[in-house]
């Protein structure tokens, strides 16, 4: 993803790279913003089992686009979501390498629960990594592994699929993972490949069903969490009253992490999904997280906890959604 409205100068490898991370300069301010007092116990969201999730991904390595461990984590997901009856398949496409090497196989990771419905609600995430931490002062070639960008939707949802067979939803759901998100070896680089390709084809080649709502699932395991309603997410009329409804389930859960503000302008997988697909579409992203894009972006710096919060307020809100409403 990248955020709107500053310049940051790193230095990536033999020579200084601009990078666009662009920082929206709020006029809401962060005070108020407060930790709920709910402990891991007593949220029905099995968010320890989620970060043993995380912990797992990231014990892979890196997991950029093309790579060896993209390929074990697609085997991984396969697996476990076929494993809970789900209907699974891969998305594959292909995309120039950057550097101007050859073509990189990529693939999303479709999974469908109650595949007959065909009015469906699509969960997301992407499960690629940034192949180098360009944000690291120290290393910015260094070994990156994802932790909270690339590995805490995914953990997220990987938990929510043993709750998926019972839920009761109105909709039919799919949890889509995006590859190719963050491909890039320089600013300049094109972002949000796999969910760019999958718009696309949603629109070209459609499919008997129709997605209602779609919610993008980002950097959701910060062990300080602090999730504020994101500024593109806000901004569009036909999105708005979901973002409005799910900081609403999060209210009356008592999850005080979801704060009712506008805060970051964040170009993100959603962006895609819905000025290309047509698919309202919002984003779930805790920006707040000083270890974006460098080497400390671990397990260490997640928890149990806040992948539990998100957990269930999602579940909690997926499974109230009815049709003709949020």
């Amino acid at each position: 993803m990248r955020w709107f409205r500053a310049v940051a100068l790193v230095s990536v490898g033999l020579g200084c790279l601009m990078a666009a991370v662009f920082l929206l300069l709020p006029n809401d301010q962060t005070s108020g913003a407060g930790m709920s007092s709910l402990r891991l116990e007593q949220i029905p969201f099995d968010g320890a089992r989620a970060y043993e999730y995380l912990k797992q991904l990231c014990e892979i390595g890196p997991r950029m686009s093309g790579s060896p461990g993209m390929e074990a984590q697609q085997k991984l997901l396969v697996d476990h979501f076929t494993k809970l009856g789900a209907k699974v398949r891969l998305q594959r496409f292909r995309a120039r390498h950057p550097a101007g090497e050859a073509d990189v196989a990529m693939a999303n990771v479709i999974v469908e629960w109650h595949p007959e419905s065909k009015e469906r609600v699509l969960l997301c995430t992407h499960y690629d990594t940034l192949p180098f931490p360009m944000l690291d002062r120290m290393n910015p070639r260094g070994r990156f592994v994802g932790a909270n960008d690339g590995g805490s939707g995914t953990a997220l949802l990987m938990a929510l699929g043993h709750d998926m067979p019972t839920l009761k939803c109105h909709y039919g759901v799919d949890f889509v993972f995006f590859d190719g998100e963050e491909f890039i070896f320089s600013p300049h680089d094109p972002y949000f490949l796999g969910s760019e390709f999958f718009a696309t084809m949603y629109v070209e080649e459609p499919p008997p069903h129709r997605y209602r709502w779609a919610v993008l699932l980002d950097m959701v395991g910060d062990a300080d969490l602090q999730i504020f309603q994101e500024r593109y997410s806000m901004s569009w009329p036909d999105t708005r009253p979901l973002v409005e409804e799910i900081w609403a389930t999060a209210r009356r859960l008592g999850v005080r992490e979801f704060i009712p503000r506008r805060k970051h302008e964040v170009r993100d997988d959603h962006l895609s999904l819905r000025n290309i697909g047509k698919i309202p579409a919002c984003n779930i992203i805790d920006f707040d997280y000083p270890p974006w894009h460098t080497m400390a972006d671990t397990p260490e710096r997640c928890s149990a906890l806040s992948l539990a919060k998100v957990g269930w307020v999602v579940r909690e809100w997926l499974s109230a959604t009815q049709p003709g409403r949020p």
